[in-house]
């Protein structure tokens, strides 16, 4: 009989375990910080454990319950486009809404006006015109996207607060009322904020575009 022969293995190595296995020393302070993270406290050191439920009506196309007079948050951004396309801010927020508007000014967007200089000062006078409502900011810093954010979220809070009162009390009769107060349209033709405001339900768009405004996720919006 013949000899069996035995065939070298090529390339052999030993099986490690993985640089992402949990079983590692240094993956172990990494998934108890994990884990840390996801059990968030409340400023009383509670646990959240349930999380107050939005209106049904903030989650469809476009909010149902937005009525006039419309708030509207104006970005920098906003404005220096309204003045490069030569368009009266007022009129042409009435004149695509079909309704009294109010143009908010926050005070960071006039910071941020204020920093880029004479190039702005066309929409720099704008902002200062006396008939907008104005906001002053108590956050540091003057980016004026993350104050739209900010108080967009925190009306959302209210909402939800305003929701639960209106339902424990009984008062049925003025739940269109609380809906529709104070919610804001957010005036911006930057690309990064409207993805941001886009993620929030309920909050119309409105921004420069073909030499006019135009409005999104508003009732009778056109597409």
């Amino acid at each position: 009989m013949g000899v069996a022969k035995k065939t070298r293995k090529f390339a052999e190595v030993k099986r490690v375990i993985s640089r992402r296995d949990n079983r590692r020393q240094e993956n172990a302070g990494k998934a108890d910080a994990a884990n840390a993270q996801k059990a968030k406290a409340t400023p009383n050191n509670d646990i959240i454990r349930v999380v107050p439920q939005m209106p049904s009506n903030l989650f469809f196309q476009f909010n149902e319950n937005l009525k006039p007079p419309y708030s509207v948050l104006v970005d920098t951004n906003f404005l220096s486009h309204t003045v490069q396309r030569k368009l009266p801010l007022l009129e042409s927020m009435m004149d695509c809404l079909y309704a009294k508007c109010t143009p908010i000014i926050t005070s960071c967007v006039m910071a941020e006006l204020e920093k880029l200089g004479p190039k702005y000062r066309i929409a720099l006078r704008i902002a200062r015109d006396e008939r907008w409502e104005r906001l002053e900011c108590d956050h540091k810093g003057t980016y004026a996207d993350d104050c739209i954010i900010d108080r967009v979220m925190k009306h959302r809070t209210y909402l939800v607060s305003a929701l639960l009162t209106i339902l424990e009390i009984g008062l049925y009769a003025n739940l269109k009322t609380y809906l529709s107060e104070g919610i804001y349209i957010v005036a911006t033709n930057d690309k990064d904020l409207c993805r941001r405001v886009r993620k929030i339900p309920g909050v119309p768009i409105l921004n420069v575009a073909r030499g006019k405004y135009v409005i999104e996720r508003l009732p009778g919006a056109p597409n």
